[in-house]
């Protein structure tokens, strides 16, 4: 999941993104320090975004002027020195609030407050819109990218990869070709059939056909060596070695 900080104190938004990710389901993809910054950014890439840790009190004013200013539909977790914002916060998309200094313990909560959320709404829609029972799964069979002025449709069977660069997924062809797919990786992950395809770390979803092979690398993780080669190294995150390697094993 994406996470976007908002907050003007250096070491604290270090200690910030260190905390979140300790949960191996968070990304921090960008750091802003200004209400400027931050209309200007969420203007752009809102959608990409799934939870925003926002400091109250900026250099340049409050941080309740950039509601004003864009149509935020994220979830946001307040972070303050000051106990006095409770209720705006509520108002303006809170889902949390948390007093600096702050704990460790008090992060973890607030994400597993987003999740649990995030779960029962996921869950509710399940039920409300099942598919017919066919006794099989349903997974997106193409997707849908942006060539100059055209779009294309891409069938699964030509996706190499997708990877996560610079805030943007990009979707690989087993053709070397690039596309930037306005889609994050959850989304993506939940939409494709996992015999085919195994998100490998937060950045990288690959496809089994482009596997070449499999060397060790440090601290109990291993490094791909795939066919076709993207700007991220394919790393196999080490809680998740296992798990690739049973898979690749299951053909």
């Amino acid at each position: 999941m994406n996470v976007l900080i908002i907050e003007d104190e250096q070491p604290t938004a270090a200690l910030l993104k260190e905390i979140v990710e300790t949960e191996l389901d968070f990304l921090v993809v960008k750091i802003l320090d200004s209400i400027v910054d931050a209309v200007s950014y969420l203007a752009r890439h809102q959608q990409n975004m799934d939870v925003i840790f926002m400091d109250i009190q900026l250099t340049d004013g409050y941080s309740f002027e950039i509601f004003k200013n864009v149509d935020i539909y994220v979830p946001v977790i307040f972070c303050t020195a000051y106990d006095d914002f409770t209720l705006k916060a509520i108002q303006n998309n809170g889902i949390d609030y948390i007093l600096k200094p702050f704990e460790d313990a008090a992060i973890i909560h607030s994400l597993h407050k987003y999740k649990k959320m995030v779960d029962g709404i996921r869950s509710k829609n399940a039920l409300q819109f099942q598919l017919p029972q066919t006794g099989k799964t349903q997974y997106q069979q193409s997707f849908l990218v942006q060539q100059r002025e055209k779009s294309v449709v891409i069938p699964n069977d030509q996706i190499a990869h997708f990877s996560l660069e610079m805030e943007t997924v990009y979707l690989y062809t087993f053709k070397s070709e690039r596309f930037p797919v306005y889609k994050n990786m959850d989304y993506i992950e939940s939409a494709i059939d996992p015999k085919l395809y195994f998100r490998i770390n937060r950045q990288m979803i690959v496809h089994r056909n482009n596997v070449l092979s499999i060397e060790p690398f440090f601290n109990r993780k291993v490094f791909l060596h795939l066919h076709i080669q993207s700007n991220e190294k394919p790393i196999v995150s080490r809680l998740k070695v296992t798990a690739f390697k049973d898979w690749v094993e299951m053909g």
